[in-house]
């Protein structure tokens, strides 16, 4: 795709995840107890309990809740255990789809999975199927109008992978996954507040869908998100303007 649609996606996106903040603690919990348990209960110490942490404040999650699904994580606290897997299939238009959960039941969540795919037009796929077609990297997204020159420069300065420029003037800085919250905090020292700033799986090429391949798509993507099990969903999906 073009870039000309790349900030009009992103609103999109932002625009669905409001409208589903009731479940947005729940995940949230899940993600900072996984990552105590992998990582230790010191979020300075342990980047993915950072990022869990930073994400739970920025949704006003009251500091108690936090502290209590830290001590769950490192067995402080009972608690439930969870376990991290992916699954990978095809969407409308063969739109790659990977989907991240944290579940107590696999059984379960295969099956949630499986049904959401078959039901609004996708396929239910094997591991690895559209794996390589994502990098796992760090991503900030700065809307347009920024200060495009000195905003390369800090990012490029902080240690940056690349920065990438689309054609609707937002700016994207990709990182390292364990430069994330180093370049972050560097750029934010500088000035620069991101719009979307998140670990994630970018999709190396994109595929456009438009009309009534985007409705179906987009009624797949709310279905998965939509399941308890299911923390995020990525997809080479896009929507045309």
């Amino acid at each position: 795709m073009a870039g000309h649609s790349k900030w009009a996606n992103i609103q999109h996106r932002k625009g669905r995840q409001d409208a589903r903040r009731g479940k947005i603690f729940t995940k949230l919990i899940k993600e900072i107890t996984v990552a105590a348990k992998g990582g230790g209960g010191d979020p300075g110490f342990n980047p993915r309990l950072r990022l869990a942490v930073d994400r739970a404040k920025a949704e006003n999650m009251p500091a108690d809740n936090i502290e209590r699904a830290i001590k769950r994580g490192t067995g402080e606290l009972e608690g439930v255990s969870y376990e991290e897997c992916r699954y990978e299939g095809y969407g409308v238009g063969g739109a790659a789809v990977m989907v991240d959960c944290l579940t107590d039941n696999k059984t379960r969540t295969v099956a949630d999975v499986r049904y959401a795919f078959s039901k609004h037009g996708g396929n239910l796929g094997t591991d690895g199927c559209v794996a390589f077609m994502f990098k796992h990297c760090g991503q900030l997204l700065f809307a347009p109008g920024n200060d495009e020159a000195r905003l390369v420069d800090a990012a490029i300065e902080a240690g940056a992978e690349d920065v990438v420029t689309n054609d609707d003037g937002s700016i994207e800085i990709l990182t390292a996954p364990n430069d994330f919250g180093a370049v972050k905090d560097t750029l934010e020292r500088a000035g620069f507040k991101p719009e979307l700033a998140e670990i994630t799986m970018k999709p190396m090429s994109e595929a456009e869908l438009s009309s009534d391949d985007a409705a179906k798509m987009q009624r797949l993507l709310d279905a998965l998100e939509e399941l308890d099990d299911v923390q995020s969903v990525y997809t080479s999906a896009v929507f045309s303007d």
